[in-house]
């Protein structure tokens, strides 16, 4: 079975799913989803070939730009829709940054030519400060800018490159690329306690993300089946507080790829 065909089988259960009938929902999407394609372990050839289809999309679709497009026109309306409301504290939105607001597209082409994981080779492109921003990012996030709204990016680059990032940000034209706001990875990739960090002095209108855990502490750790299904739970979030990008190439998800002949 190649990359695709296991990917839209997974695709077809999710959306299966989401059409289950109140009258034992949650035994029917529980069954549908230990129905996902078995893991059997990826050779090393394997990977390889699944990782250069999913940069090929991520860095040739026009799909891939239309889901960013996408999600930064859902956050502007959240945006937009929040004030006009009453909040206790002030407004805040949460970034992801790689992938999310940043595009190491270079760096995953490099990736996949070369066969090497993810992390190999991954601190020198970091250094070099050169990843632009995705599409409708750096327009979505001087509106938010304009209106308001604090900026918080939480993400998994090690602290250690606090400036590159910072240096990468604002030759960029990124609003708020300041230290306070940049929240980078200490000791744990969890990102609650920094999300907490934020919720103490503000109201978080909106989380962006291309992994599940950046938006809620019951996806970390966990598998496939078990995301899945609480993907499924707060299935009433995404669109509103929570707004995924595409990420076809790593993540959490990886650890569990169906590989076949």
């Amino acid at each position: 079975m190649n990359y695709f065909a296991g990917l839209l089988i997974v695709f077809a259960l999710v959306l299966g799913n989401a059409g289950c009938s109140a009258e034992g929902g949650k035994q029917n999407r529980e069954a549908a989803v230990m129905k996902t394609v078995p893991v059997t372990g990826c050779t090393a050839k394997q990977k390889a070939e699944q990782t250069k289809m999913g940069v090929a999309w991520y860095r040739t679709s026009g799909e891939a730009r239309a889901l960013y497009y996408q999600g930064y026109n859902i956050g502007k309306q959240r945006i937009e829709e929040s004030l006009k409301t009453k909040v206790k504290k002030k407004r805040a939105i949460v970034l992801d940054l790689d992938e999310t607001v940043l595009d190491n597209g270079p760096y995953l082409s490099y990736m996949a030519e070369k066969g090497i994981s993810f992390g190999s080779g991954w601190g020198a492109w970091v250094k070099k400060a050169k990843a632009k921003p995705l599409p409708g990012a750096l327009s979505f996030l001087k509106y938010a800018d304009k209106k308001g709204i604090d900026i918080y990016y939480i993400s998994n680059r090690d602290e250690k490159y606090m400036d590159a990032t910072l240096r990468n940000l604002k030759k960029e034209g990124i609003p708020q690329a300041v230290r306070s706001h940049v929240l980078l990875q200490t000791g744990t990739s969890s990102k609650e306690a920094r999300r907490q960090t934020v919720e103490k002095n503000y109201e978080i209108i909106a989380l962006f993300g291309d992994n599940l855990g950046d938006f809620f502490k019951t996806f970390d750790g966990k598998g496939n089946k078990a995301r899945s299904l609480e993907a499924d739970r707060f299935r009433h979030a995404f669109g509103r507080k929570f707004i995924v990008f595409p990420n076809p190439v790593y993540g959490d998800w990886e650890h569990e790829l169906p590989c076949g002949s």
